[in-house]
């Protein structure tokens, strides 16, 4: 019966040491880390900004006059859905060539591969500026943005799906006599269709943070009034455009989520 009672106290003690260990650790690790690239007026910064989220400025809700926050959350919000509509429907096709049991041989999928990777290499932020010098500043540029990044990102895990799939039902409608496009919408799509909708949803949700970034650079939506209360340090109106974006952004991860499970 002791030993039975030493046992839980020697694997208690033994985690104690482990996670002493990796404090100390991470203690000596930063204990050596240069913090001059931090300005003489970043504690002061962090504080105004923590007293804006915990003293917004309820007025900047509901303009009726102009810009506020809701119209700004909204031009967000229809940002990431036009961006995630346009890339998951635009994607299908590039992941059908890059499935290895889709193409004719391993250099076609290769190729629909290296496509997709060439896609998605470039950030989003980075496309939206290239947007903005070709159509300007605004929602428009941060839709193309958001939507030309997606198809890469989709196309891969669309891709991957493809290649999960189970050939029986395909092979059994092929031996019927069945064409493409039958085997396609009666054996393939019921297949992948779940995890297409899954993946677009947690796509979604990646858009919605990436749409509110974009606005810091003119590609509209919540982050352009964000980077001018910045700017004239109206730690108030921070505050409530960083609380907004937070209840958004968690209603949109809840939401999706529980479809997500639906679906799955």
């Amino acid at each position: 019966m002791t030993e039975k009672l030493t046992k839980p106290k020697k694997k208690h003690l033994q985690r104690y040491v482990i996670i002493g260990l990796l404090i100390l650790l991470y203690i000596w690790a930063f204990s050596g880390m240069p913090l001059n690239g931090f300005k003489e007026t970043a504690g002061q910064i962090s504080k105004s900004i923590f007293s804006g989220i915990f003293h917004p400025d309820w007025d900047y809700v509901y303009l009726p006059e102009g810009e506020d926050l809701l119209r700004g959350l909204l031009d967000t919000l229809m940002i990431a859905i036009l961006g995630t509509f346009i890339s998951c429907f635009l994607c299908v096709p590039f992941a059908f060539w890059a499935a290895n049991n889709m193409s004719k041989g391993k250099a076609t999928s290769a190729v629909g591969k290296f496509v997709l990777s060439f896609v998605r290499t470039f950030p989003e932020i980075v496309m939206a500026i290239l947007f903005i010098k070709a159509v300007g500043p605004g929602s428009f540029a941060g839709v193309l943005a958001l939507g030309l990044h997606s198809i890469g990102m989709l196309g891969k895990l669309f891709s991957e799906e493809i290649e999960n799939l189970d050939m029986g039902p395909s092979e059994a409608l092929l031996t019927t006599g069945a064409n493409r496009f039958q085997i396609l919408w009666f054996a393939v799509l019921p297949q992948v269709l779940p995890g297409f909708l899954s993946y677009t949803l947690y796509r979604f949700e990646i858009n919605v943070r990436s749409a509110a970034i974009l606005g810091i650079i003119g590609a509209g939506g919540i982050g352009t009034p964000l980077i001018f209360a910045l700017s004239s340090r109206d730690w108030s109106r921070v505050g409530i455009i960083l609380l907004g974006i937070i209840v958004m952004v968690t209603l949109i991860d809840i939401i999706s989520g529980y479809f997500r499970k639906k679906i799955i």
